[in-house]
């Protein structure tokens, strides 16, 4: 019996890791008006982004169907293996629900559904360390009890240039999209332990929001156990910068992994944001990040 590892498309995996790993990835679909891809099949990222900077029409991002996991889960259940599935954060899409639907309709129990409860390169984490456990011959339930307990451990930081895509997909409200409007001001944000978008600061200009991500990094020290990325959209630039500033404060552990965001995060943040993504020593909220309350 067999473990099989299933994840989405907000992974951000290229087809090529993917077939690496011999992982099973269930594309979300990304809409311009009339026009619907299916994410990290039929549209590149940088087709994505130029579409979405050319703004005719605001991208709209869909769960997979029932029948996109089920056909997985069949499978599965006739050759008897088990399957671990881990998700983009419930809280960010319906994905994790429509999972359990599946489930439920293969009747079929040997099937454990994770919920990341982050997005991007943070689920990549957890997907490569089961993909590891499995190579290694550890069955669903020690894979899972492991990815459980690394799930409240990983970081998301980032900068963004505007938060007028959050405010337009429905994440955050016209008051924290607003701070965007302000001259040169830069919001910063992270996931917080259940997978919520939080502005937890702003600076003035890339380079003052590079040293405030920095300096939340210090206080939520980097597990160099597992691998450190730094995250962007379209621009690679202020991801370097990012970069260069821990290597400065001596936060930099080996050498920097960039990884471009795909589509279903993307249409959210826009282009122009960056960030990191690593695993930290403790869990969210047991560490001085403190993210601020945004009016409704």
């Amino acid at each position: 019996m067999a473990v099989r590892i299933i994840t989405d498309s907000a992974a951000d995996y290229s087809q090529a890791e993917i077939e690496k790993r011999k992982i099973t990835c269930v594309p979300m679909s990304v809409s311009f008006g009339t026009e619907s891809f299916l994410d990290g099949k039929e549209l590149t990222k940088e087709e994505f982004y130029e579409r979405l900077m050319e703004g005719e029409y605001f991208p709209q991002t869909a769960q997979p169907s029932p029948a996109s996991f089920l056909d997985a889960f069949e499978d599965a259940k006739e050759a008897g293996d088990s399957v671990v599935v881990i998700l983009i954060a419930s809280v960010l899409s319906g994905t994790y629900q429509t999972a359990h639907l599946a489930k439920d309709m293969a009747e079929y129990d040997d099937i454990y559904i994770i919920d990341s409860k982050t997005a991007t390169l943070g689920m990549r984490i957890l997907v490569d360390r089961a993909v590891m456990l499995r190579d290694r011959g550890k069955d669903a339930r020690e894979i899972v009890k492991e990815i459980e307990a690394l799930i409240p451990r990983i970081r998301i930081y980032a900068g963004l240039d505007t938060l007028e895509y959050l405010f337009k997909g429905g994440r955050i409200s016209r008051a924290a999209a607003s701070i965007g409007k302000m001259a040169n001001l830069k919001p910063i944000i992270l996931l917080d332990a259940e997978g919520h978008v939080c502005v937890c600061g702003k600076q003035i200009g890339n380079r003052h929001a590079c040293k405030a991500i920095t300096k939340l990094v210090e206080e939520n020290e980097i597990d160099d156990a597992y691998p450190i990325y730094f995250v962007y959209s379209y621009d690679k630039k202020n991801a370097a910068l990012l970069a260069h500033t821990l290597e400065k404060n001596e936060l930099m552990i080996g050498e920097a992994k960039f990884r471009e965001i795909g589509p279903t995060i993307g249409t959210h943040i826009g282009p122009g944001a960056y960030g990191i993504v690593y695993v930290g020593k403790t869990e969210v909220g047991a560490s001085k990040e403190e993210p601020q309350q945004e009016e409704e």
